[in-house]
């Protein structure tokens, strides 16, 4: 069962519900080792009317439709992308743009790794290629991943944020700027901080924000942190998350 509140639901899967906003306090001092107590304390209501949810998606994107999706995971962050990316279909009309925390001093595998679990191709990003739909870019080791007017990718070798560098909350920020409501970000398992802040910038510029249920994650801090927030949309489990996405792009694009 999925909790959120923004625009329209997928064809398919598990009903979304609201999370109460009084939540979101709580949410974020959800430890990696929180206890189970702790979780049951998120509190949810259930979303009866599906029509709403039709209403709030209509309202959403200037143009009608969306045209990117961004994703930060760390810590236990490659199982959890294989879970995305392999749900997303072999045709999926928008780019996939993704953050994950690596280790700089070795060589990475992961878009290797990532596209024998998913129908889509994936590669390292590269300076001054362009984001084409179908396609995941992954951010390269110790290389910040921006996007600029009409898809542009760029790498960046600024100092790290929060400690990090590819950072979440760089990727998310760009992609606000150019993007604004056509923008969909989604946090995953990982520990720390990063990408709420970007959230924030996601979410002022009426894009849409997905974070995966911090009691289904490997590690809670960063979905627990964007979910403290208070700008995140839908609180889904991984499992459902793909689908729901999914979902968000095809029907705008009907």
């Amino acid at each position: 069962m999925g909790y959120g509140r923004g625009p329209g639901a997928p064809p398919a899967g598990g009903v979304a519900t609201r999370w109460v906003r009084a939540i979101a306090p709580t949410c974020a001092s959800v430890a990696p080792t929180a206890a189970a107590p702790a979780r049951a304390r998120l509190d949810r209501v259930t979303a009866h009317q599906s029509a709403d949810r039709s209403a709030d998606a209509n309202a959403k994107g200037t143009e009608g439709t969306f045209s990117v999706v961004a994703v930060a995971a760390s810590a236990g962050g490659v199982y959890g992308l294989g879970v995305l990316l392999g749900g997303l279909g072999p045709h999926l009309s928008v780019p996939v743009l993704l953050v994950q925390h690596l280790d700089p001093r070795h060589r990475t595998v992961i878009a290797e790794v990532l596209s024998r679990r998913t129908p889509l191709p994936v590669k390292l990003a590269e300076h001054g290629e362009w984001a084409l739909p179908g396609t995941v870019y992954v951010a390269p080791p110790d290389r910040h991943l921006l996007v600029g007017q009409d898809g542009l990718l760029s790498l960046s070798t600024s100092e790290p944020v929060n400690f990090v560098r590819p950072s979440a909350d760089l990727l998310f920020e760009s992609v606000a700027g150019m993007y604004g409501p056509q923008a969909i970000a989604c946090v995953l398992t990982g520990t720390g901080r990063d990408g709420a802040k970007g959230v924030d910038a996601v979410k002022a510029r009426g894009g849409t924000v997905i974070a995966q249920d911090p009691r289904s994650a490997e590690f809670t801090g960063m979905p627990a942190a964007a979910v403290g927030t208070g700008a995140v949309d839908f609180v889904l489990p991984l499992e459902e998350i793909a689908a729901f996405v999914r979902g968000l792009v095809e029907d705008k694009r009907q």
